[in-house]
């Protein structure tokens, strides 16, 4: 994985969320099944935490997306709108890349 890459930060979380999970695990008591169940739970936390700035920002471009649609804005006003959402959108989106 390259250093300049968008996304080595948010990789970096989601290794040591994973690794952290596998070292609290191999000290408990408890079954393989619940070791693993364990380490997945963290993975999907990590990964749910990395990915909630994308969820939010595509639902206020849905939201955007809706109004549009619905025709009461004139060209320059959907326009506008558009551009200002994109705008707004957190500066990772912008990358295209999310792996």
């Amino acid at each position: 994985m390259q250093n300049d890459s968008p996304n080595t930060e948010r990789y970096i979380a989601i290794a040591r969320a994973c690794l952290k999970a596998i070292n609290d695990t191999a000290a408990n008591s408890g079954s393989r099944e619940e070791k693993i169940d364990a380490v997945y739970q963290a993975i999907d936390t990590a990964f749910q935490a990395e990915f909630a700035e994308y969820r939010q920002a595509t639902a206020i471009m849905a939201t955007v997306l809706e109004r549009i649609a619905t025709g009461d804005l004139d060209a320059e006003k959907a326009a506008s709108l558009a551009r200002k959402t994109l705008a707004q959108q957190p500066a990772n989106t912008k990358t295209g890349q999310m792996h």
